[in-house]
């Protein structure tokens, strides 16, 4: 990853479309219609909008990632999309179980992608300035150049998350120079945090909280600011990178250590107030958590849940705080159909996530008194008080004869999981994942292990008709940070009594017990170590799907443990209706769909080795050579 000055007169490039704040088009990276200098660009304002509509490209899609990737879902235990598909390209199941090196491709490709966007803005930055006879003022100016300063840090950040030892330069450099400051090794971790964590900070500041134009929506805010940097220091506070000895000896090209062995509470409480300054100034900003109720004035977690996910902010909903207006919604949304409603229904989700949500009463499924039953089917139908209707409405979440792992669990369940029997209202049936039937095997285009991700596949999505209604990529969000600082709280200062205050407003909005407050109250953690649990609990349920759980997986230090081995569903061969385990053709019963490789080198992914070949003052990251 090299930052190679474009110290030219002269620069080729297409001229894109009207600016749009996260446009796909590649700005830069495409053939040109005709040769233009920067002067030329920067003096035409379409063209200098144009120029930091690119630099935004790169900006991660949390629907479908990149071609055949869908981000970070898959590569934790939250998604599970069809080991079938694997043969049509999708590296990522390869990727699932350990049949990847450093000379694998991967789409996103952030160590090499992500530097040209870096780049770009630096050229931004040198040449951009105002321009009256355009209507280009000093401040239009000097917001662009703090949204270009924005985009270096965040995709400084992506890449601190992806690979951990990167080379870090500021600025550009001169073609001409040495091989030596052209060929730049990596920098140790913690200084890059400092540098990005100062710059988010400087930068909102600067930023508004929020644009009165519609067509500025997604362009980067203060609130993008202080999220960005918030996510990035519980990163850093996070084991993984705060106190962890495996990375003794692992030195850059100039002997320097790239982690810090040492424990620092600090980090956790530096972590904490960021969080706390975030939470502050986004809601003065009038962001807020996403709700909607019911006609008793009743809190509806249901819609609130599945909604906060789809309405735009002109729809009401203040919890977005950072989102990509453009996202691939369409190829989501069609692999995650049943394929007996016109989908590619292979989109599906692990056993585990399954199991991690929570009872109807707010309890883990392996506690005695969460009434939690896996074997048999419902003997009658279940209403709960919600407008809900994807599943024949008037209140009826589960009908009579649901296998019972499915019934009476809390609302999210509902919205995040389609499981086998469960009602599809735009076809008037229930789901049939039996193989043979409707929406089952054999083919490949089907649940793998008898589930397919319901979460942010919108209910009105049509693929039979082209219907695929409109929804911004969700990014960051409130529900995420009031769990972000109760984490950081726990590990810095566990008697606060904001920790659990912000657990349970999710909580609240989720529609399960409080812990220690209000109806059927669940017991308050009693040790810093309980709290711990419960907090990751919340979060994998929270925030299932959105990109953060293999992000946590990683900083916790966890993977070994989670997502190392077999991987479990519903029987996909099977044929009927029967939770027997003696019957091979029983659907209900669960079975391996997967065995999983996670080592001490999946951390971090590797640096391409074809730069490495190129750079020989890089360092391949510990466990890839």
């Amino acid at each position: 990853m090299k930052t190679i000055k474009y110290n030219v007169t002269r620069i080729l490039l297409f001229v894109a479309l009207g600016f749009t704040a996260t446009s796909c088009s590649k700005y830069l990276d495409k053939s040109p219609d005709d040769q233009l200098t920067l002067d030329m660009i920067f003096k035409d304002k379409t063209r200098t909008e144009d120029w930091l509509a690119g630099i935004y490209s790169n900006v991660p899609d949390p629907y479908w990632g990149n071609t055949r990737t869908l981000g970070w879902d898959p590569l934790s235990d939250d998604m599970a999309p069809s080991t079938g598909w694997e043969q049509f390209g999708w590296s990522v199941i390869g990727m699932q179980t350990g049949n990847w090196n450093p000379s694998t491709s991967w789409d996103p490709n952030y160590w090499v992608e992500l530097p040209k966007r870096i780049r770009s803005a630096y050229i931004f930055l040198d040449n951009v300035k105002p321009n009256p006879a355009q209507l280009v003022t000093e401040e239009e100016v000097n917001l662009m150049k703090a949204e270009a300063r924005f985009m270096i840090a965040y995709y400084y950040t992506l890449l601190l998350e992806t690979y951990g030892a990167i080379p870090f330069h500021l600025g550009l450099t001169d073609p001409n120079a040495s091989a030596e400051e052209l060929m730049i090794g990596q920098t140790p971790f913690d200084q890059v945090v400092q540098w990005a964590e100062k710059e988010l900070l400087d930068l909102s500041a600067i930023l508004p909280a929020k644009y009165s134009a519609a067509q500025k929506y997604g362009r980067a805010t203060s609130i993008m600011c202080l999220a960005v940097r918030a996510r990035l220091l519980l990163f850093a506070a996070s084991p993984l990178v705060n106190g962890n000895t495996a990375y003794t000896g692992f030195v850059n090209n100039k002997g320097e250590t790239i982690f810090n062995g040492n424990y620092s509470v600090d980090k956790w409480k530096t972590a904490a107030a960021a969080s706390k300054l975030l939470l502050e100034k986004a809601e003065s900003a009038g962001h807020k958590l996403y709700i909607e109720y019911n006609a008793d004035g009743s809190i509806d977690p249901f819609l609130s849940y599945q909604n906060m996910l789809f309405r735009r902010p002109q729809d009401g909903n203040d919890e977005i705080l950072f989102a990509r207006p453009d996202c691939n919604i369409w190829e989501y949304d069609r692999h995650a159909q049943p394929r007996g409603t016109g989908g590619n229904g292979g989109l599906g989700i692990t056993q585990s996530l399954v199991d991690a949500f929570f009872m109807e009463n707010g309890r883990r499924i392996d506690d005695p008194l969460s009434g939690y039953q896996e074997k048999g089917f419902s003997k009658t139908a279940e209403v709960r008080n919600t407008r809900w209707t994807e599943s024949q409405g008037n209140g009826k979440v589960t009908l009579e004869g649901t296998y019972n792992m499915y019934t009476h669990r809390e609302p999210r369940f509902y919205i995040s999981v389609l499981y086998n029997g469960a009602w599809y209202r735009r076809e008037n049936r229930t789901t049939e994942f039996y193989s043979g039937n409707w929406d089952g095997g054999p083919t490949h285009d089907a649940p793998q292990n008898g589930y397919l991700v319901r979460k942010k596949v919108h209910p009105d999505h049509d693929p039979r008709n082209g219907t695929n209604p409109y929804r911004p990529g969700i990014l960051y969000r409130l529900g995420e940070v009031y769990l972000n600082y109760a984490e950081a709280l726990n590990e810095s200062d566990a008697n606060h009594p904001d920790i659990l205050k912000y657990v349970n407003l999710i909580r609240v909005r989720a529609g399960v017990p409080q812990y220690g407050v209000g109806k059927d109250a669940l017991p308050v953690p009693s040790s810093q170590e309980g709290m711990r649990k419960a907090i990751r609990d919340e979060r994998r349920v929270e925030l299932n799907n959105e990109g953060i759980r293999y992000r946590d997986v990683r900083r916790w230090k966890i993977g070994e443990a989670v997502l190392n081995g077999n991987f479990y569903g519903m029987n996909f061969s099977g044929t009927e209706k029967d939770d027997n385990e003696s019957n091979p053709k029983a659907f209900f019963k669960r079975s391996v769909y997967q065995k999983r490789i996670f080592t001490a080198k999946n951390y971090w992914f590797p640096i391409p080795q074809t730069e490495i070949d190129k750079n020989p003052n890089l360092v391949q990251n510990p466990g890839w050579k």
